[in-house]
């Protein structure tokens, strides 16, 4: 017999699928080489995948159903590997929603790490949307640098969510963003190590424990949970995948002249430069450069486009 499902887990070649919005997780593992057509990812299953399944009988751990097909992505976010610049990951496919998750301090995130993910996020026509965590912390200790980040990203035309697990701030927006039973929503969460993106997910659905997982599959854990990709379902709707904190995100392939056109505040702009195309570094009459210097553009954000402009070949 034949189904069709989501990808809810994926522990390298085993995998939990659901037929959302239906929550009932089975095992499934791949069927001989299957791949995604042009793709050169390292993983062609990737969570939030659609996908077509076989079964003899109900799939149980001992009789996984058989994934034989990928379905088309409607979009999916991916990572050049820093290492091996010829790979890639797919983080996971199919979102409503990415929330980046970051902190000021503590651990600190780099702005030209998140404009990556941003970046990246824009290529392949995923919405964002910035989560500000730990902001009781800051707020309190850095009022000025949370105040000069917010007008930085929210100035770009990104929406800032400032929450805290501890106090309960932002819970209940971040809880609405996400979306109602009936939406069925899949959204991602992800950010660096330290962040607080389990804590988070506590915090919206207190029944979860993103750290130990929810499902107890005793072929998908081991030692290494923290490299898991795991979808999890949220009482008041909406699902959230988690993934493991992420060290680099090095750029998908893009020609020069094309990177300002994902930097929705320099795109807004660029229609006035004189040049077409411009760098927006030394061409005469460029409106990026004159935004930059009335402050409708921040010097944060163009450091990062310069910076993705100069970079190494081994983040590209």
């Amino acid at each position: 017999m034949r189904g069709k499902a989501i990808v809810v887990k994926n522990a390298g070649s085993h995998f939990l699928l659901s037929e959302l919005p239906v929550w009932k997780p089975f095992p499934a593992v791949l069927k001989g080489r299957v791949r995604l057509t042009g793709s050169e990812s390292t993983n062609p299953v990737a969570v939030g995948d659609e996908v077509t399944y076989e079964y003899a009988a109900a799939p149980t751990e001992t009789h996984p159903a058989t994934i034989v097909e990928v379905m088309d992505r409607k979009n999916h976010l991916i990572r050049r590997s820093t290492n091996l610049s010829r790979q890639s990951h797919v983080i996971a496919a199919n979102l409503d929603m990415a929330y980046i998750v970051v902190t000021l301090y503590f651990p600190e995130t780099k702005l030209p790490f998140l404009d990556r993910i941003l970046l990246t996020c824009e290529v392949y026509g995923i919405p964002a949307t910035i989560i500000l965590n730990k902001a009781d912390i800051f707020r309190k200790d850095f009022p000025e640098e949370m105040e000069s980040f917010r007008r930085i990203y929210e100035g770009a035309g990104y929406r800032v969510i400032a929450t805290s697990a501890l106090t309960g701030e932002g819970i209940e927006e971040l809880r609405e963003s996400i979306g109602g039973r009936e939406d069925g929503r899949i959204c991602l969460f992800s950010g660096e190590s330290g962040v607080g993106k389990s804590s988070l997910i506590k915090s919206l659905d207190p029944s979860l424990d993103p750290k130990i997982g929810q499902i107890s599959l005793s072929h998908l854990q081991g030692k290494h949970t923290t490299s898991l990709y795991e979808m999890y379902p949220i009482t008041s709707g909406g699902f959230l995948i988690d993934s493991p904190g992420l060290r680099g995100f090095g750029l998908v392939s893009l020609k020069k002249e094309e990177i300002a056109l994902y930097f929705p505040e320099m795109l807004r702009v660029s229609k006035g430069c004189r040049f077409t195309p411009c760098t927006h570094t030394h061409e005469p009459g460029c409106a990026v450069k004159q935004a930059l210097e009335e402050g409708s553009i921040s010097q944060e954000r163009y450091n990062s486009y310069l910076g993705m402009l100069e970079e190494d070949r081994k983040f590209r």
